[in-house]
């Protein structure tokens, strides 16, 4: 059989990215990846299905992607969450899928795909599992010098809003050894930086080895020389132990950065939202965070018109943000998810209501922001290169997280590779982006 020539199309959160990455891997070592999908054999689709916005755009990329199957494409694949979650509905509202295969079942895509190219046989799998894990070599799809690095999958804190535990199953924590393995083959590779996610990954370990494990995890990463950042996402307040946050104060290598999506602060909002942190453990997380880490960065995630949020709640969360001042913050709207219990909860918030909340919030940050980002005016910074227009090059420092957080806009009077890091000098700001000029010691 000739080489097929493959598009891939990946959504939703860098968990799936890996899930793409790993995809592309096992297909391209006998066929061809491209960009365009007007000339590939096959197009993937690996899709989002957590909220109704995510679910909106998948569909809308299937059926954009079902108008090559006119021309050269021969099978149209659609995999990821929303194919996990809504597969059997979907078979027959999207009949131009000829494969559709859930988050647990990559291990037949092979054998679909000739079936499908070969004899026009179509394949459909959802199978639910809470042990398996997507594993193995990647093809990276970010930037060559960082990569995300999965420490766990599925989750067990079963918040009323979010159906990811039935998609993805319980909490399963992948082995300490394959993580190191992996990790080392990403260094040779030439990635500089490490991004740990999971669901939650203050919680690695506690199913393995009967313990909180990441503080040791990360102890361990760091003992790869070619790693030189490593980047910690989605912790769970309630599960910030001090071991952790000693770690984070005192290796070199980890950025003192910490994404903790807490959701809420009111209690009458947290208890119904199935949170097991209240106000309290939050408040006092982020106290011990600060005081054991000055520099620290905060990035949180929040939820506005939760069902029953009363004006009382969400002015207790305004607030809140004023008094801490997150340097980096995501205000979402409650999505009413079928088959959650948040769903057939009463009062629910009417939609203007939600956006305006949003809004409210999101002003409030911009201006938090934009103040945050004066101060840090005449600082230097340890920049990572992510890449260059006409003018500046674009870099990060450990505050941002690639593709969410802002960058750094700089200019240099050396040439400078992608991946290099080299000290920056902050001369101006914005809302979100810094500015500045590479700062050599020889140079004050």
């Amino acid at each position: 059989m000739k080489k097929l020539k493959f598009g891939v199309v990946s959504l939703g959160c860098d968990k799936n990215r890996i899930d793409a990455e790993i995809m592309i891997n096992k297909i391209s070592k006998d066929n061809e990846i491209i960009n365009d999908p007007r000339e590939a054999d096959v197009i993937i689709v690996n899709t989002c299905g957590f909220i109704e916005d995510a679910k909106q755009e998948s569909i809308n990329t299937i059926l954009e992607m079902a108008k090559y199957k006119r021309g050269n494409c021969k099978a149209l694949v659609v995999t990821g969450c929303l194919s996990q979650r809504y597969g059997k509905d979907l078979q027959e509202l999207l009949p131009e899928v000829d494969i559709m295969i859930g988050v647990n079942d990559y291990d037949k895509l092979g054998e679909a795909i000739n079936a499908a190219v070969q004899k026009k046989e179509k394949t459909y799998c959802f199978n639910y599992s809470d042990s398996i894990i997507n594993e193995g070599e990647r093809v990276l799809t970010t930037l060559s010098h960082y990569a995300y690095l999965r420490i766990g999958e599925g989750c067990d804190n079963f918040c009323t809003y979010c159906i990811i535990p039935r998609i993805r199953g319980k909490y399963r924590s992948r082995k300490m050894e394959n993580i190191l393995a992996e990790a080392k083959a990403l260094a040779k590779k030439g990635v500089k930086e490490i991004i740990l996610v999971a669901q939650d990954t203050t919680r690695y370990g506690i199913d393995l080895y009967n313990k909180k494990m990441l503080p040791e995890l990360i102890n361990k990463i760091s003992e790869i020389e070619e790693i030189e950042w490593i980047r910690v996402l989605y912790c769970y307040p309630e599960e910030i132990e001090q071991e952790f946050i000693d770690v984070m104060a005192t290796n070199a290598k980890v950025c003192k950065y910490l994404d903790m999506p807490i959701q809420h602060i009111s209690n009458d909002v947290l208890k119904p939202m199935g949170r097991r942190g209240r106000k309290e453990q939050i408040l006092n997380t982020i106290n011990n965070l600060r005081k054991r880490i000055p520099n620290i960065s905060l990035r949180t995630s929040l939820i506005v018109g939760f069902p029953g949020e009363s004006e009382a709640s969400f002015n207790e969360l305004k607030e809140f943000i004023k008094e801490i001042r997150f340097e980096k913050l995501g205000v979402f709207k409650y999505s009413q998810e079928e088959n959650t219990p948040a769903a057939i909860m009463e009062n629910q918030i009417e939609e203007n209501v939600k956006e305006e909340r949003q809004k409210k919030l999101m002003i409030l940050q911009q201006d938090i922001s934009n103040e945050l980002n004066k101060s840090k005016i005449g600082k230097v910074y340890n920049v990572i290169v992510d890449n260059l227009n006409e003018e500046y090059y674009i870099g990060r420092n450990f505050e941002m997280a690639p593709e969410i957080d802002g960058a750094i806009y700089f200019k240099c009077d050396k040439i400078l590779n992608i991946g290099d890091i080299v000290p920056v000098k902050i001369e101006s700001s914005s809302e979100y982006d810094l500015i500045g000029v590479v700062y050599y010691e020889s140079s004050k």
